[in-house]
């Protein structure tokens, strides 16, 4: 058994009662004896945080002042705890028995790695994986994020194929575990981006430190998903859009900006395109919102990419796809994560 006080599980938390009650009851069950336990509440307007004072007393309660989303929220909620690993888990996530301990021995086995993630899968169909994580965390070259487990939309079944312990470029901040040490010294999440991405963002940035990223396929979760905005949800598509460019211009190595930030602006026009041609027309806005506010902040980007701490070079970085991802699955109809090409090239 793992000493709770070395671990801090958190739970960030805004408003639908319900997922607590749906899904705390398996993560107090079956992470207690190995994890000290805190939900970090956003300000909810409802009664969540009554019902988890009457019925969840042993749970630790942090009330945050405002909802500043997922980044910001755990930035808060992190702040001021001393564990030595945080495990940053969902409010609509399942978890089974002895789901931390193989993911912990994995943080464990090397000081330099700085996040690690378990296999996850959805909750409602358990033997297929989940669009948020699944089996492990890549980017390609023009920066679009993808899974062992899941292209794009594209989601495989789950036989063992994963069920394996390797490194990846990024962890699911669905079910994250991170060393406290490398998440302060990174700075945390980057608030800006209020959610989505933010995670590859934090894994990007560890991994220019010197820390490096795994997973770990001997413990599972399961995940609801979209409890908070629903895939088709515009707000996402403005997040997705805007975090994924603010991201590039942090990270990316000098050398590939003037043509990295270009070739991606044309593929997001393409995509609004592809919206309004589905009807969407509200996506499409979202993704020209998205870029019209990253333009006009163009120097607030720049000045947060002169504050990462790049210890390493962009050729030194694990998990990055040689290829294109976009046009592999669109074009080549590619749907699973071994029918890539280049897969050598990133430890495949």
């Amino acid at each position: 058994m793992t000493s709770p006080s070395k671990v801090a599980l958190v739970i960030i938390h805004w408003n639908n009662r319900s997922l607590l009650e749906k899904f705390l009851p398996s993560v107090v069950a079956n992470s207690q004896e190995d994890a000290r336990i805190y939900v970090a509440d956003n300000a909810s307007t409802d009664d969540s945080v009554a019902w988890l004072q009457e019925h969840y007393p042993q749970v630790q309660l942090i009330c945050l002042p405002q909802n500043y989303g997922y980044a910001g929220g755990y930035n808060e909620a992190l702040k001021n705890l001393e564990e030595e690993y945080f495990i940053l888990l969902n409010n609509d996530v399942e978890v089974p028995p002895n789901w931390i301990k193989p993911v912990l021995q994995t943080l464990e086995s090397n000081s330099q790695i700085g996040a690690a993630q378990p296999k996850i899968l959805q909750y409602n169909q358990r033997n297929m994986f989940e669009y948020a994580g699944a089996g492990g965390g890549f980017i390609d070259q023009l920066g679009y994020p993808f899974c062992r487990g899941r292209l794009f939309e594209s989601l495989e079944e789950d036989f063992g194929q994963y069920n394996d312990s390797r490194e990846v470029f990024w962890a699911s901040g669905a079910c994250m575990f991170v060393r406290a040490k490398a998440f302060k010294e990174a700075g945390g999440f980057d608030a800006n981006f209020f959610a989505h991405m933010e995670e590859i963002d934090l894994c990007w940035r560890m991994q220019l430190m010197g820390y490096t990223i795994h997973y770990n396929g001997n413990s599972e979760v399961y995940h609801l998903g979209g409890s908070t905005l629903q895939k088709s949800n515009p707000k996402k598509t403005y997040l997705n859009f805007r975090n994924s460019l603010q991201m590039i211009l942090k990270n990316a190595d000098s050398s590939q900006l003037w043509w990295f930030i270009p070739v991606r602006s044309t593929l997001d026009l393409m995509s609004s395109i592809f919206f309004l041609m589905n009807a969407k027309t509200s996506d499409s806005a979202a993704v020209h919102r998205a870029h019209a506010h990253f333009f006009f902040q163009w120097g607030k980007w720049w000045k947060l990419r002169k504050e990462v701490k790049r210890l390493r070079s962009h050729q030194q970085l694990h998990g990055i796809y040689p290829g294109s991802v976009v046009f592999e699955h669109f074009a080549g109809k590619k749907k699973r994560f071994s029918q890539l090409k280049h897969l050598k090239q990133i430890g495949s």
